[in-house]
């Protein structure tokens, strides 16, 4: 039995061409939409949609790169080599201690956060009295070891806000009691 072409055939097709065109043009939009633009050479709009696809590649490249990068990291840390250095040393973050750092969170409040090796003895106390001695009241601390760091947290109250506290000055008090 011969079957005849109709007309209506070739509609249905080009209704399913032209919708898969119009969701692989929304896909493209949506892949370039997800690449920083400091990663694109130029305007979006003015590209082929080929060079489009050309960028993001490259950047699924470098960001796969980073993450092997950052899994080498982290498996050297994990073995014990706590400066973040893979066995060959191509990545080089060595953390000095102790490390003081100090955050003013919005205005009133401070983060102080101290790492200190495990074997470094020195009291909390010692440095709550720091912080309080500079117009400041301690309303939380915490620690946790990792490693052989142990990193503390403190967050305190300025106790007058319209005098606030030296954060320099706190900072530099800290430095010494660490050491």
């Amino acid at each position: 039995m011969k079957r005849y072409n109709t007309g209506h055939e070739k509609l249905d097709r080009k209704i399913v061409e032209r919708n898969r065109r119009i969701h692989m043009k929304d896909l493209c939009f949506k892949l370039t939409s997800l690449i920083p633009p400091h990663h694109l050479n130029s305007s979006q709009d003015t590209q082929s949609r080929q060079h489009q696809l050309d960028e993001a590649r490259t950047y699924i490249k470098l960001l796969e790169k980073r993450v092997e990068e950052l899994k080498a990291r982290r498996a050297a840390l994990e073995l014990g080599n706590h400066d973040g250095t893979d066995n060959d040393g191509s990545t080089s973050t060595r953390i000095e201690l102790p490390v003081v750092e100090l955050r003013e969170c919005l205005g009133s409040s401070l983060e102080v956060v101290l790492i200190t090796g495990l074997k470094k003895n020195f009291a909390i106390s010692e440095a709550i009295g720091v912080i309080e001695d500079e117009g400041a009241e301690v309303v939380s601390a915490s620690f946790s070891a990792v490693g052989d760091k142990v990193f503390h947290t403190l967050h305190a109250q300025v106790k007058v806000c319209r005098v606030g506290v030296d954060t320099a000055k706190v900072c530099q008090r800290l430095k010494e009691l660490v050491r």
